[in-house]
């Protein structure tokens, strides 16, 4: 059993697109899950798929002490807020798993809390065939008392909660992780053309990047080896750095393959060295930005304080 059967806890899922029915179908697998959409194609796709749904927003809302939202952009789940709240049956907590910014995240909380209904985003990370099969990695923001509840509902479907803090955390880490990998495909394909211009094949290329000195070496040596502590004494410096960069371009040029990601990327580097950073390791860069945002990125031990 259960712990929303144990509960007496019926989840709903608003929105059964892709992600929306995977999610649904996740927790259908454990116990009854109740769904609804403006779709009639989907509503009837889902209902075929073990999921109990609804023609009647009203009949839906009645039925569920849990919304959560799978829907396909910011103003949606803004406005979905604000039409469950205006019903007499209201969920007492509702979870977006939409990818929206953390601003409407925070809007979301802020219509919730004078009705007493508590609100966490609860971004999803992974495809939908690892949601269908309740392998679900949640990146999770809101207050204490939102969140404790969420994890009781979304533990069964869960291979990983990620408490992330204050409302709007969740989307935003969310927002961040996918333009982090949006923006390294741009890199990779840019690479990758290079690389077939000097005739080497994708696979061996790919093995040269699937090393642990490969791809993984910026985020393990630079960001948690180097910037999380603030140590920017010996290792690659900003000079040298500089340089294979100069050099990438140069080969870019002489290969005639265009380059956008890797060539702003080289911007920093010049101004660094500008600034007086050239004998530092390079992940001294991070120090540029520490000054144009006004953050720290040394962590100690009371940072979370």
């Amino acid at each position: 059993m259960t712990d929303q059967a144990r509960n007496g806890t019926v989840v709903g899922v608003i929105g059964l697109g892709n992600a929306g029915y995977a999610v649904a179908s996740a927790f259908a697998k454990l116990s009854p899950v109740h769904g609804y959409d403006l779709n009639g194609d989907k509503r009837m796709s889902a209902s075929q798929g073990g999921i109990i749904t609804h023609d009647q927003f009203d009949a839906f809302m009645a039925a569920i002490d849990v919304a959560i939202l799978s829907l396909p952009h910011p103003d949606i789940s803004l406005a979905v807020t604000g039409q469950l709240l205006d019903l007499q049956s209201r969920p007492k907590l509702i979870i977006d798993t939409s990818t929206v910014t953390p601003q409407t995240a925070i809007d979301c909380a802020s219509l919730a809390s004078p009705y007493g209904v508590g609100f966490v985003d609860a971004a999803i990370a992974g495809g939908v065939a690892s949601m269908a099969n309740g392998q679900m990695t949640f990146f999770m923001g809101g207050d204490d008392a939102s969140k404790a509840m969420a994890k009781t509902v979304l533990k069964p479907v869960a291979a990983g909660i990620y408490d992330l803090g204050k409302t709007g955390a969740g989307m935003g880490i969310k927002v961040v992780n996918n333009a982090v990998m949006h923006a390294l495909m741009v890199v990779l394909i840019e690479a990758f053309s290079m690389s077939k211009k000097l005739g080497v094949p994708n696979d061996t290329f790919i093995s040269i990047l699937n090393r642990k000195e490969g791809m993984l070496r910026p985020l393990i040596h630079r960001v948690q080896e180097r910037m999380n502590k603030g140590d920017f004494d010996g290792g690659m410096s900003v000079t040298n750095a500089r340089k294979d960069s100069c050099l990438a371009l140069e080969t870019a040029q002489q290969l005639s393959v265009p380059l956008f990601a890797i060539s702003a990327s080289h911007v920093p580097y010049e101004i660094a060295e500008a600034n007086g950073l050239g004998a530092s390791d390079y992940a001294a860069l991070s120090t540029l930005w520490e000054d144009w945002v006004k953050i720290i990125f040394k962590e100690t031990a009371d940072t979370s304080a």
